[in-house]
């Protein structure tokens, strides 16, 4: 559902240098499952996913979301894909009832079926008892339930989610994950983000850890975990054997 095959991206710096954020990356996630993007600051996951959601563009190598080029058929990826970023603003003023209903209409819904989608989303994402709020009076985690709500509003196969949890308490972290789990179960490619290793450890089907722009390792915890601690051990002894030496 998600191919990413040698995507490059580099940034010419102010002063001229030329930044390598991305440097041949290469996964997939398949439908039906759920795949941990783990890195330090400055690793380049968040680019990644950025040009996953056609935010910005490969300086090479490919990337597919649905069969839909993201770079030949942005359109078509952007139908395939729900992103969500911890940095994604919701307007103060609207309610999560109008935000819902604005990015229907972005996505070409007709007013039956949107409608009827929207309710669906609010009672799914429990925000039936504020939908009509505005949302800057809004909790941090009823807030991303409104992103995330925004970026399901067209029923896409793919979710792609960078950091989703960092605004969140230990209750809020629980129950999002808790539901990206169900839209697994449901069928749904998710790709994700974050930095707490130990809210995704035993949730997610594989882990790709990148460093430096690159994959430095890639498989199911079984895999990584063997010979290590946890997780975390071997997220930090896979960084640093891709330190120079």
């Amino acid at each position: 559902m998600i191919d990413v095959v040698d995507l490059v991206k580099h940034y010419r710096a102010g002063d001229g240098r030329i930044v390598r954020a991305v440097e041949g990356v290469s996964f997939a996630v398949r439908a039906g499952e759920m795949v941990g993007l783990l890195g330090a600051n400055g690793a380049g996951k968040t680019t990644t996913l950025r040009m996953l959601a056609t935010l910005l563009r490969p300086t090479s190598g490919t990337a597919r979301v649905g069969g839909c080029d993201v770079v030949a058929d942005p359109v078509g990826a952007r139908r395939q894909l729900g992103y969500v970023s911890a940095t994604t603003g919701v307007p103060d003023r609207l309610t999560p009832r109008e935000i819902l209903r604005s990015f229907a209409r972005l996505h070409g819904l007709s007013d039956g079926v949107l409608e009827t989608r929207v309710e669906s989303l609010l009672g799914i994402l429990d925000l039936t008892s504020c939908a009509d709020r505005p949302a800057g009076r809004l909790s941090s985690g009823q807030r991303q339930r409104v992103s995330v709500g925004r970026a399901l509003v067209h029923d896409p196969p793919a979710m792609v989610l960078d950091e989703p949890t960092s605004a969140l308490d230990v209750l809020g972290s629980r129950d999002l994950l808790g539901f990206l789990a169900e839209l697994r179960g449901s069928g749904r490619a998710i790709l994700l983000s974050t930095h707490r290793l130990h809210e995704i450890e035993a949730r997610c089907d594989r882990f790709v850890i990148i460093h430096g722009g690159r994959v430095v390792a890639a498989g199911t915890r079984e895999a990584l975990v063997a010979g290590h601690a946890g997780l975390e051990e071997a997220f930090f002894a896979a960084v640093a054997g891709a330190e120079p030496a």
